[in-house]
């Protein structure tokens, strides 16, 4: 079986993520994300982003472009008119900040990694915009390479699977392959908990999680107030705080380096209980 790596090189620091796994915070400029506690507008967004980097998170990961299951097109000169004038804001007021850019776009990527941005999450892990991973690729900056299928509108049609995580694995290799055959290497792994899955199945991918380190590359999770969180327990996205920490220690366990979240505060106290357990831990 090939080794995982557990670092990650951003600029010119090397995080080493088994030892210490990173938050990402999550900032929607879009006014119809699934979660309506993350719409925000510029001066609220910097209020919170501060917030965030006080409260333990290190990335900042800024999206204007809904990807919630029936999310509306939105259009190239929109996406970029959200996110410029925040990450604008976050380098000019919290110049310490590591900014993300959630997009599949690479004309928008590389509009934000010239306004600052550092490293790029794209939900469609290279399959919406055949320049994506040529882009990354040679601007070398980190990239989030995440597991869907299909679109917003789309994906939920197409969670049929013969055996679930090895298909993931194998999506995700091809899109791998293109990246390490373009010399790129700084590359996380995200499972894309409710991209083209149902609850069971993101369940199942949860509990298997470690299977994606075949594929060599630090794991990502986004599972924060996702309907697998809420749903089965008869509650909405406001009210999965709980289980969307109880989400969180169980991917730790199972190898994930890093944790997208809304909540930064209770993310960063489940990853200090869960070091607190790992020296005494004989699984």
């Amino acid at each position: 079986m090939k080794t995982a790596t557990r670092t990650l090189r951003i600029g010119h620091q090397v995080y080493d993520l088994g030892v210490q796994p990173l938050i990402m915070g999550i900032l929607n400029l879009t006014p119809d994300s699934f979660y309506e506690g993350s719409r925000l507008g510029l001066g609220q967004m910097l209020d919170i982003a501060a917030q965030m980097l006080a409260d333990g998170a290190t990335i900042l990961d800024l999206g204007g472009y809904s990807t919630r299951p029936g999310a509306a097109d939105v259009s190239e000169q929109a996406e970029l008119d959200r996110v410029l004038p925040a990450i604008e804001a976050i380098n000019q007021h919290l110049p310490n900040a590591v900014i993300s850019i959630d997009t599949f776009r690479a004309s928008v990527a590389k509009v934000a990694v010239r306004a600052g941005a550092m490293m790029v999450n794209d939900v469609s892990g290279g399959q919406a915009d055949p320049d994506m991973l040529g882009y990354v690729a040679a601007a070398k900056v980190p990239y989030v390479l995440m597991h869907s299928r299909g679109t917003p509108a789309t994906m939920q049609s197409l969670a049929q699977y013969q055996d679930l995580t090895y298909e993931v694995v194998q999506e995700l290799r091809g899109q791998l392959a293109q990246l390490h055959a373009l010399g790129h290497y700084e590359v996380l792994i995200d499972p894309g908990f409710g991209f083209a899955k149902t609850i069971d199945q993101n369940y199942q991918l949860l509990a298997q999680l470690r299977d994606l380190e075949l594929l060599g590359c630090p794991i990502l999770v986004g599972l924060s107030r996702k309907s697998m969180a809420y749903r089965p327990l008869g509650i909405t996205a406001p009210e999965a705080l709980n289980a969307t920490t109880v989400l969180h220690t169980l991917a730790l366990q199972n190898g994930a380096g890093m944790l997208r979240v809304h909540d930064v505060k209770p993310a960063a106290e489940a990853i200090r209980i869960w070091q607190l357990y790992q020296p005494y831990h004989r699984g």
